[in-house]
């Protein structure tokens, strides 16, 4: 699929791996608050009316985690590009080395009478 900006329609198909924001244009059954960010994994190999086809992929959540496989139909020539979600951050844990200490470690075999071997 050739670079669009966010806000514009989809010039071509969508290719397996694009990345696009299905909403109420596409789809009415996506309309509202049911529009999904959509991971393509294949694409019909036939449009079946006029402009419309069947998209295989996945639904990503706002970190881009795959919710779910599904499969749509939708108008092609009404689909938007989507922004690659950002991953969270991760905290990153910073090790301190060891202060040097000192003390003098010593060891004592104890025998079998208890009592610590000189």
């Amino acid at each position: 699929m050739p670079p669009t900006e966010p806000g514009s329609l989809v010039a071509a198909r969508p290719r397996p791996g694009a990345l696009l924001r299905v909403d109420g244009s596409a789809s009415v059954q996506f309309g509202g608050d049911r529009a999904l960010t959509f991971r393509v994994a294949a694409v019909g190999p036939e449009l079946t009316y006029t402009g419309w086809t069947w998209l295989t992929g996945y639904v990503l959540d706002r970190r881009g985690v795959a919710t779910a496989r599904r499969e749509i139909f939708v108008r092609f020539a009404r689909l938007r590009p989507a922004e690659e979600p950002v991953p969270p951050r991760r905290a990153v844990r910073v090790v301190q080395p060891r202060a040097q200490s000192n003390r003098v470690r010593t060891s004592a075999s104890v025998g079998s009478n208890g009592r610590a071997a000189r």
